[in-house]
């Protein structure tokens, strides 16, 4: 098999792991639960610009310490449902400002297609939008080396109340152009 074939056959196979866990997570994620993770406080002082201290939101961040934990259990369990090295993050509309997410836990490698580091809120890529409108399940892969496949999380009404990321890194093999 050519290179890039092969290249082109394990980008197909990591996908399709992702996808199966992804599909896991739509199952296993309690949306209830997940909507209780970050307070009212912390979703207050997230728009709250202080000007003496421009990072005071991040450092009140504040969660459901029991909540946050059985959620972020959850997500490093799916994480473990992979053949090889991903996360599953938890992503969350933002009700007080239409079309923002926030990343409300992520996960052990710190892996993620979207998010800036130090962001609490920003813009829901096209990708997120599509997945909290229509409850369907989407890949991305426009970071070389990332490939990420984004699937809804329901609460018990059924209501799309955010979203997961099951996102993995693609390992070049060093070997591969001197066989």
């Amino acid at each position: 098999m050519a290179p890039l074939a092969a290249a082109a056959a394990r980008a197909q196979d990591r996908e399709a792991e992702l996808r199966r866990v992804a599909r896991v997570a739509t199952v296993m994620m309690d949306g209830d639960e997940c909507k209780r993770v970050v307070t009212p406080r912390a979703l207050a002082a997230m728009f709250a610009e202080n000007p003496k201290d421009k990072w005071a939101a991040s450092d009140d961040y504040n969660v459901d310490a029991p909540t946050f934990i059985r959620v972020k259990k959850t997500l490093i369990r799916l994480s473990r449902l992979a053949p090889f090295p991903c996360d599953v993050n938890l992503w969350l509309p933002l009700a007080a400002k239409p079309g923002k997410v926030h990343i409300a836990i992520r996960n052990a490698n710190e892996l993620s297609q979207f998010w800036t580091w130090g962001a609490l809120h920003q813009d829901a890529h096209p990708a997120m939008k599509t997945v909290l409108e229509t409850g369907g399940i989407q890949a991305v892969s426009e970071k070389p080396g990332l490939t990420s496949v984004l699937a809804p999380v329901y609460d018990s009404l059924g209501a799309v109340v955010g979203l997961v990321e099951v996102v993995a890194r693609s390992k070049p093999d060093t070997h591969e152009n001197v066989r």
